[in-house]
């Protein structure tokens, strides 16, 4: 017995590895088949010892559950929403009120984290001693709804991070969204069965995340990129570089298109460099 909890708990590490080498890094070591074969013979094991099956393994992703509806959680920590700027006088302005809301020693040592921005659903990730507890949508701010057996279902969310020394307790912010050719596949077969299309993928996205039915979640192919966090238990984090940097390393999947500028000037040339005009 003692032989299978073994095979078992390598096979997980094993798929939590290429997991967070393909979702997070986008550098996959391995085969699709020879992911597939690791996850069959978990699942083959699981089945003959369904006493040794845990929460957090890579085969209880999707658990077959039709919800009756959404209960309402508190978060923590408030969830903000972003604002906007449309122009690089607008953010010259906001530069400005953040210089002049700092002391000099701190204003002098200002750094800015660009990064590309998601438009999706905002999802909140609590994870406790590094197992996912709990994924909540940012609702008002103050309260969301629970949507953790949908959120469960989404591969790029790791069921528990890759570390041996996690938080107590973690939580994270991010966007779930739907890949455009994910978007389109969806809107074709919703052509082809008379269904209303979706305006876009950011909707599709949404009424995805909210279904009642896991399996029909697990179906959409939803994604999602980490990009902040409101809570990080018995850890001192004063840099979002080195938060985002930290966070790959746990195997939580960020935005790769992000850079550490040092001025506003650089601010300016990442934008600049995605300029489609």
């Amino acid at each position: 017995m003692k032989n299978v909890e073994k095979r078992i708990e390598e096979l997980r590490d094993q798929i939590r590895h290429h997991d967070w080498r393909y979702y997070a890094l986008s550098q996959p070591e391995i085969s699709d088949k020879e992911y597939d074969d690791l996850l069959k013979e978990l699942k083959e094991l699981e089945a003959k010892h369904p006493e040794l099956i845990t929460l957090d393994s890579p085969t209880q992703r999707l658990t077959n559950v039709l919800q009756k509806g959404f209960k309402t959680v508190k978060h923590a920590v408030k969830m903000f929403s972003l604002d906007n700027a449309y122009s690089y006088d607008e953010i010259k302005n906001w530069d400005e009120r953040v210089h002049k809301g700092l002391n000099s020693e701190r204003s002098r040592r200002i750094e800015y984290v660009a990064e590309l921005k998601i438009d999706g659903l905002s999802i909140a990730l609590t994870y406790k001693k590094g197992i996912l507890e709990l994924g909540a949508t940012r609702g008002d701010g103050e309260t969301g709804e629970n949507v953790t057996f949908n959120v469960r279902t989404i591969p790029a969310i790791p069921l528990k991070l890759l570390t041996d020394n996690p938080p107590q307790i973690l939580e994270v912010r991010g966007e779930v969204y739907m890949p455009k050719q994910e978007f389109e596949r969806l809107n074709k077969e919703r052509k082809k069965q008379g269904e209303n299309l979706f305006a876009n993928p950011r909707n599709a996205a949404s009424g995805s995340l909210k279904l009642l039915d896991t399996k029909i979640t697990a179906l959409r192919n939803l994604s999602c990129l980490i990009h902040s966090f409101g809570i990080i238990e018995g850890m001192k984090i004063e840099r979002q570089y080195e938060f985002l940097n930290l966070a790959k390393k746990w195997s939580l999947r960020i935005n790769p298109d992000f850079k550490l500028c040092k001025n506003l000037d650089e601010v300016f040339d990442f934008c600049k460099s995605y300029d489609l005009e």
